[in-house]
């Protein structure tokens, strides 16, 4: 009996480099790969920014932000403040999927705060992108919030979005079409818009790293389905 439980072992190792050398023949001559999920936990490459595809700049409509989700936001929704289109974020995306809360350094500093105001109205939105997207970019906080004013600065808003002229009943057909009208670099694959229901609340431009416009990812698409569709005026 233990000369055959000795065989048996000699055997069962033997199988097991027999298959160990095979799967390493068949990898070796590409005949087998071994697919790895892209990185989306903090501490990973997608820190280095080396490792997203694209930008995606979000325009968020502020009157919608502020008759929602932004009722405690004083800086940008308090009274008397009549903000139109705001930057809500650039971020940095996969072809699908996006990377989020990467490791580094999520401090903002006083004067990255007073110069991003201008386009970013409060202090916990701009905190909140540079720790959950803005690390992920790879730059240094100087470097990322001057390339959000960069790309902020490169998409022409269309006249209908003026506090005079904003046309309350559309669709996002129109919306898109306006967009694209004034900003002749850009094609209908390179944009998406994003409703709140009924309501408009948000354009989202899709952009290389050089801040080209580029078709967007799978998983960045209009959901805007209601006819009309409403945009908040601004009060």
């Amino acid at each position: 009996m233990h000369r055959r439980r000795r065989a048996g072992g000699w055997k069962s190792t033997a199988a097991a480099v027999l298959v160990a050398g095979t799967l390493t023949w068949l990898q070796r001559t590409g005949h087998l790969t071994f697919e790895s999920a892209r990185p989306e936990a903090p501490g990973t490459a997608a820190a280095t920014g080396k490792e997203f595809d694209y930008y995606v700049l979000s325009l968020s409509w502020s009157p919608q932000h502020c008759a929602t989700d932004g009722r405690d936001d004083p800086q940008q929704c308090g009274s008397g403040r009549r903000y139109e289109f705001v930057v809500h974020g650039l971020w940095p995306q996969y072809e699908r999927g996006s990377p989020g809360n990467c490791a580094g350094d999520r401090g903002v500093s006083e004067a990255t705060l007073a110069a991003m105001r201008e386009v970013m109205p409060s202090d916990g939105l701009i905190r909140y992108q540079w720790a959950k997207h803005g690390v992920c970019s790879g730059l240094d906080e100087s470097a990322y919030f001057g390339l959000v004013r960069e790309a902020s600065a490169a998409i022409a808003i269309p006249d209908t979005f003026r506090a005079d002229r904003i046309k309350m009943r559309t669709s996002a057909a129109a919306i898109r079409d306006e967009f694209l009208d004034v900003n002749s670099d850009l094609r209908g694959d390179m944009i998406a818009l994003r409703c709140d229901g009924q309501y408009f609340a948000e354009v989202r431009v899709c952009l290389g790293r050089s801040l080209k416009g580029r078709r967007c990812g799978s998983d960045v698409r209009s959901n805007c389905r209601a006819a009309p569709l409403i945009v908040r005026p601004v009060r």
